[in-house]
């Protein structure tokens, strides 16, 4: 489906389009967090995780010459694009991603991470780790739930962490790391825990007294001490 429209209409014909993505979407329950991206490749299976896939949303943006915006669900071939709306796989216990080999990145944002870390005692590693699997290191990915930028924060929280536009990336890296540091702290620095606090809510770790029983949040938490090991391997 593509739509173009100058730039009067480009409101409306976001608002109608993520519509029309949404109905075709399957229903979210109560329990489950926003689904996140991540780079396919080979296939990786959890112990006792529920398989079921859950659909990919991407909306993407691009500027004809006449200046007109073009928004699709199809990836354009010979115009520079934008993504402006996903859903993707690192909660996703169906996804084909293998964590044990996917390509790292270890150069993007080097700055911003290792002046988080700094400031709020964390491992970068696990700074990058937690990125990669959010956001797959891209500074405009938005949730089909709102969460927003590298650290996918939700509107709610960067006000709390006291920033007014998550899509920057030095300001998404503090404010995310921040939120870490803090979630590390609230559990007595037990680290599977703080991920799943940041995947499904500190409400959900304290209810279930551990790791919640959803697959998605289970994944999360698996795969990002893959990542995190990994950068640490990495330098």
């Amino acid at each position: 489906m593509d739509v173009a429209l100058s730039s009067a209409g480009t409101a409306i014909a976001v608002f109608v389009l993520s519509c029309s993505l949404m109905l075709t979407a399957e229903p979210q329950t109560t329990e489950k967090k926003q689904l996140k991206l991540s780079p396919d490749s080979n296939n990786t299976t959890l112990p006792q995780a529920q398989t079921k896939a859950y659909p990919t949303i991407a909306v993407y943006k691009s500027v004809k010459s006449d200046g007109t915006a073009l928004f699709s669900d199809r990836q354009p071939l010979n115009l520079p694009y934008q993504v402006v709306r996903f859903d993707c796989f690192a909660c996703d216990p169906g996804s084909k991603v293998n964590w044990h080999t996917v390509p790292l990145y270890t150069r993007p944002f080097d700055q911003f991470i290792a002046r988080a870390a700094a400031e709020h005692q964390l491992d970068p590693a696990l700074i990058r780790a937690v990125i990669h699997a959010e956001s797959s290191f891209r500074p405009s990915a938005i949730s089909s739930k709102g969460a927003v930028g590298l650290m996918q924060l939700m509107p709610g929280t960067a006000r709390q962490l006291g920033i007014s536009d998550a899509s920057v990336p030095e300001h998404n890296i503090a404010a995310g790391s921040r939120y870490l540091a803090q979630l590390l702290k609230q559990h007595n620095g037990e680290l599977p825990l703080a991920l799943a606090a940041y995947n499904a809510g500190s409400s959900n770790v304290r209810r279930y007294n551990g790791i919640p029983p959803f697959a998605e949040t289970q994944a999360y938490v698996e795969r990002v001490a893959i990542l995190h090991k990994r950068y640490q391997r990495a330098g």
